[in-house]
């Protein structure tokens, strides 16, 4: 039988301990003598299920990141077209501000927050092939230069201001296919160099100077793929699987073909390493034959849409050294008593809730109910001595404080001047509030609290502190509002969200002790909203818009300058509670869309990456 150094040229080397676990040393192969075993680095190679996209279609286009990632236009049956954009997260997609002009099966390059499009087919006039450019710059569309040849099923890459546009029909009549490159400047499109291979629905990587196309069709489906210096394109290593409709990205040396029609649609994934293709042992789950576009790298990718028929699924790709996890909501044990809109305290594994109340959504009975959760299990403590909803509530498990509330049948206009203190296992009268007041952020501990904004009935921007003792007023919000989320402590709060007229509002505040500071809003706005952490790194999860009530299962992540989409809730959920921090956070009860209390509750993971090496035998 062969010994490995005949196979390989090499031998087994022999180590006291293991490499450096980087990519540098993948396909390693070495003899461990401290644990006597023989191991192996491999690399990771898998698809895994991302958030759906709002609409469904194919003929679409992405650009950007894994994580920041942007969907233009698409048809979501045939002969159509549609002006939808979409931003991913890497999480979640969101709907954005749309192309001023519906199309499909155009060209695409850029990044998330500096997009382009050019070309392509629309619906008016009908069926109609176009170069019109559209520049995206986050927030608007404005219009670009004309491309010198109108045409559709034409590929891109490159940056928003630095770009080529190859290939595709210039008509329908005859339907042949192009090898004219075009170059972008940010202004005008001028001539590039010709493609070897004429072709259509063709995958692409990297930039204007440094460009990649493969795959594609007629005369025939293809493999073939070609490099671009900026000035002529040289054929280079094919494609092992022939296609068209691929999704691509990457860069020259190092780029991502997935998916696309042989004329069937198929799964397989093919990653370039600047000389060959080589296929991942990693598919696709969902085929899209009509294009199943792709954005990110060689190693984190994101693929979705496709059809026909249309899909909205999303797919992320990982072919990495490290194993990463995502960060996660999972199902936690049920609550023993339906909830929403109470007090919460504590951490992901020593939290408590009280009050709230039990017959929504038109809440005439407050309840004084309180149960503790440990990490595994739910169970009630004592009741608080008065009975509401939406009050004011910080500290821990054992040191916890309710201020404040409503309820409609004892005072229908006006909230509660009650505070409490709990112990543990019971709660006691403690000094109260200045003025009754309801519906307010509230952050800090036991002896040193904070509640801002409320209602008593109309929205204030007051703050009150709280020293375990005495209510002394604090510094006014800038956005008078109530209904807002609260993290951090008395001295360095955030406060977030809430409702301030007849919507909600996203606006963010953050409080040095004495006043508070207007900065980035949440991305969508939204009241009843739960809040935990800190200033610098908080969480918004859950709450609704109105009209009309709709709960949402949004996750947002604060990292003291912006706030950004994370891993959403397995149930929408508004006037849901909050305990923990970013990296493990608790989310128990609420209402879900149609109104109803909830006895869910959910664990929140943060995601983390790990370098795995494989034991292949032990001696």
């Amino acid at each position: 039988m062969a010994n490995y150094s005949d196979i390989r040229g090499y031998r087994v080397k022999y180590l006291s301990s293991d490499p450096t676990l980087s990519t540098a040393n993948e396909g390693q192969v070495w003899y461990n003598s401290t644990s006597g075993t023989l191991k192996s680095l491999v690399q990771i190679k898998a698809w895994s299920a991302g958030g759906n996209l709002n609409t469904a279609r194919g003929g679409l286009k992405n650009v950007g990141t894994q994580d920041a990632a942007l969907a233009t236009g698409g048809n979501p049956g045939p002969g159509t077209a549609i002006n939808n954009v979409e931003e991913y997260s890497g999480y979640t997609w969101a709907n954005a501000t749309v192309i001023p002009t519906a199309v499909r099966n155009h060209g695409s390059s850029g990044i998330q927050t500096a997009g382009l499009t050019f070309g392509g087919v629309v619906n008016s006039p009908p069926g109609g092939i176009v170069g019109t450019t559209s520049e995206y710059d986050g927030t608007n569309w404005t219009s670009g230069g004309t491309m010198g040849t109108a045409r559709r099923d034409l590929i891109g890459a490159g940056i928003q201001t630095a770009s080529f546009g190859a290939g595709g029909y210039p008509s329908y009549s005859p339907d042949a296919s192009t090898s004219a490159t075009e170059e972008y400047d940010g202004t005008s499109w001028t001539a590039g160099g010709n493609l070897n291979n004429a072709r259509i629905q063709l995958g692409a990587a990297g930039t204007l100077t440094a460009g990649l196309v493969y795959g594609g069709n007629r005369p025939a489906i293809t493999a073939a793929t070609e490099s671009y210096n900026g000035t002529s394109w040289t054929t280079v290593n094919s494609l092992n699987t022939a296609r068209s409709y691929l999704g691509g990205c990457g860069i020259q040396t190092n780029a991502l073909a997935a998916g696309g029609s042989t004329p069937s649609a198929t799964t397989a994934t093919e990653e370039w390493d600047g000389n060959i293709w080589s296929t991942s042992p990693a598919s696709l789950a969902t085929s899209g034959k009509s294009g199943r576009m792709t954005a990110g790298s060689r190693s984190a990718a994101v693929a979705t849409g496709g059809g026909y028929p249309a899909t909205a699924a999303t797919e992320e790709y990982n072919s990495n050294i490290n194993a990463i996890t995502k960060s996660s909501w999972a199902s936690a044990p049920s609550l023993g008593t339906a909830f929403g809109r109470g007090g919460d305290a504590g951490t992901e594994t020593a939290a408590v809730i009280f009050g709230g109340y039990s017959v929504p959504p038109a809440p005439t009975s407050a309840v004084a109910t309180t149960q503790e959760y440990d990490g595994s299990t739910w169970s009630p403590s004592g009741n608080m001595n008065t009975a509401r909803y939406i009050l004011g509530s910080f500290g821990t498990q054992t040191a916890a404080v309710g201020a404040g509330g409503y309820n409609f049948t004892v005072s229908p206009s006006g909230g509660f001047t009650n505070t409490e203190h709990y112990d543990g296992s019971t709660w006691t009268n403690a000094t109260s509030l200045p003025a009754g007041i309801h519906s307010v952020g509230s952050t800090g501990t036991q002896t040193a609290g904070l509640i801002f904004g409320g209602a008593n009935p109309g929205f204030t921007n007051i703050s009150s502190e709280y020293d375990g003792s005495t209510w002394t007023a604090g510094g006014n919000l800038n956005t008078t509002r109530g209904r807002l989320g609260g993290a951090g402590t008395q001295t360095s709060a955030l406060g977030f969200g809430g409702r301030a007229g007849p919507s909600a509002t996203g606006a963010t505040e953050s409080y040095d002790g004495s006043s508070w500071t207007t900065v980035n809003p949440l991305n969508t706005g939204r009241m009843y909203l739960s809040g935990c952490g800190t200033q610098t790194a908080a969480m918004g999860a859950g709450g609704y818009n109105t009209p009309p009530f709709q709960a949402f299962n949004n996750t947002e992540l604060w990292d003291g300058t912006n706030w950004s989409t994370n891993a959403s809730l397995g149930s929408p959920a508004a006037g849901n509670a909050n305990t923990g921090n970013t990296t493990a956070a608790l989310s128990a009860g609420g209402q879900n869309p149609a109104g109803t209390l909830q006895t869910i509750s959910e664990e929140y993971t943060e995601g983390s990456e790990a370098v795995t090496a494989s034991t292949l035998t032990t001696s």
